[in-house]
């Protein structure tokens, strides 16, 4: 019988010690995982020398572990307060009454136990050579009014936590912590003070290390914060701490030594096997809260990267909106300056009119892509389709360009098919400005030769039409088609070649294509070896985007 409680404590005490050093090893910098870790700790002694100080036949050793058992019972009482004081923090600043009174005290007390002030001697032995009376001193009144000082402050401290929280989470620990302690101190006072002095039942009341663990563990489940796998995670660890309870009792119930030995290597296993798991489902739960923490700051990124967006997109369409009013004065007024509306001009001064006109009218298409990219990010640009013929609206686009592509000595080829292609439903003002950028853009960056625009009939193979523009100009490298579509984006070739243009025109074209659920590229085998543009238009599309978001 000795034996197998002598077994049953190394388990509990084995366990309280395993338990200790999982929870600080989560989070070593933690003042809370080292008070757990003390706390356990303290456990442990103080169990061990409870056991002790009930062994018969010790003599004056019994009054020893009596009294270190009464230590480790104030420092016991202490860290249990403790982990009131620091819980759930990672690190805090101590009072000048804690640092200056309660530490003081507390050394004071406990070492008040291990001198007669407390425990003088052992007045008589009982039959079975256990300790009977003890002769008390002075010190017991403060010992005792000590301990039960820290433990009153706990539970009246932590059930002000549980009510004042509006954490949930917070709130279910705190109350794993309080049902821990209460069944460990329920277990306490009925097994040291209720069957000994009411049944004279001393049998039990050497087991503090087993009346512990439950405090020990499920402090230990709060602690570690088992936040995202809840109930499942806790299930699995009171199932293990289920099986460990059964193995311990299989020990209690062996006969023969062999039958000890086996349970105790059974028991060995499911303890590996537990520590395992709980190890493994903790570094679960820590990568899926850091992933947890990694997503809330995404989202709080992502959301300042939207205000912004928006912040700027509103700004760009205050500004576009105010710089249009005088813009387009100003055209007016020089319009009428250059045809003689206020009188004849001299010479000399048409020519810088001319390109002032000029440099006015690019002021005004920025302004007018920027509205248009302050409408399409806003989710306003909105389209208003009708059935067309694209042949026309790129034969009208050609008429409009072919003097810019003569004044730079360029060829602007069109083929137009012979035989009418299908009608289109598209918007045509926004489907002209697509050609309108890009044919125009061919120009700006095409020196020699000129630009051919080819559409045909894909009906064989997409239901679509394709048209293309090619050039002979600078070509782009891999890293310019990359990103050509993009906003305020321009090709190294472009950059070296015209000061003009924001990178704007592009990436409109993109947006207004894909309004009509069509699609855009550029190809080119290198600089100087010319590109070409794609654009495909779907000839009855399911559903036109008739509002960019």
């Amino acid at each position: 019988m000795i034996l197998s409680i002598f077994i049953l404590l190394g388990v509990s005490v084995i366990n309280i010690a395993i338990l200790g050093f999982i929870v600080y090893s989560a989070n070593t910098k933690s003042v809370t995982n080292k008070a757990f870790l003390f706390i356990a700790l303290a456990s442990v002694l103080f169990g061990i020398f409870n056991f002790l100080y009930h062994q018969p036949n010790l003599n004056n050793l019994a009054l020893w572990f009596l009294r270190i058992h009464m230590f480790f019972a104030v420092w016991y009482a202490f860290l249990i307060f403790y982990l009131y004081y620091v819980f759930p923090k990672e690190s805090v600043s101590y009072s000048k009454f804690f640092k200056f009174f309660l530490v003081p005290w507390i050394v004071f007390v406990s070492i008040l136990t291990l001198t007669p002030l407390v425990f003088e001697r052992i007045i008589s032995f009982k039959p079975d050579g256990t300790i009977g009376e003890v002769k008390t001193n002075f010190g017991i009144a403060l010992f005792g009014i000590t301990v039960i000082s820290f433990l009153v402050s706990f539970f009246v401290g932590f059930i002000k936590k549980i009510y004042q929280t509006k954490d949930k989470l917070l709130r279910f620990q705190y109350i794993l912590i309080f049902l821990g302690a209460f069944i460990t101190f329920g277990l306490h006072i009925y097994f040291n003070f209720v069957l000994p002095n009411f049944y004279n039942n001393t049998k039990y009341t050497n087991l503090a290390a087993l009346y512990s663990f439950p405090f020990i563990l499920f402090t230990a489940l709060a602690i570690l914060r088992y936040r995202l796998l809840g109930a499942r995670v806790i299930l699995t660890d009171l199932f293990i701490l289920i099986l460990l309870v059964l193995s311990a009792i299989q020990i209690l119930s062996a006969i023969s030594s062999i039958e000890i030995i086996l349970r105790l290597v059974i028991f060995i296993l499911v303890l590996i096997f537990g520590i395992s798991t709980i190890r493994s489902i903790r570094r679960e739960v820590f990568h899926r809260e850091e992933l947890e923490s990694l997503n809330k700051k995404l989202q709080l990124a992502y959301e300042e990267v939207d205000r912004l967006s928006k912040a700027k997109s509103e700004f760009i369409s205050i500004a576009s909106h105010q710089l249009r009013t005088p813009l387009t004065a100003i055209k007016g007024y020089i319009s009428m300056l250059i045809e003689g509306t206020y009188g004849v001009l001299p010479k000399n001064a048409k020519k810088p009119l001319e390109n002032v006109y000029e440099s006015n009218e690019r002021l005004i298409n920025l302004v007018n892509n920027l509205l248009d990219i302050s409408r399409i990010e806003a989710g306003r640009m909105e389209l208003e389709p009708e059935e067309a013929q694209i042949e026309d609206i790129i034969e009208s686009v050609v008429r409009e360009l072919k003097i810019t592509a003569d004044q730079k000595k360029l060829y602007l080829k069109y083929d137009k098919p012979v035989q009418l292609l299908s009608k289109l439903l598209l918007d045509k003002d926004k489907i002209r400005q697509v050609f309108l950028n890009l044919i125009n853009n061919s120009i700006k960056y095409t020196n020699q030769g000129g630009i051919t625009i080819k559409i045909k009939n894909q009906t064989d193979i997409k239901n679509t039409i394709l048209i293309t523009i090619s050039d002979t100009g600078e070509g782009m490298t891999k890293e310019d088609l990359a990103k050509i579509f993009e906003s305020f984006s321009r090709g190294s070739v472009g950059v070296q070649l015209s000061a003009e243009g924001a990178g704007l025109g592009l990436y409109i074209a993109r947006k207004f294509v894909e309004m009509h659920n069509g699609k855009i590229w550029a190809e080119s085998e290198g600089k100087g070896k010319g590109s070409t543009f794609f654009i495909e238009l779907p000839i009855k599309p399911v559903k036109l985007n008739f509002r960019m978001e």
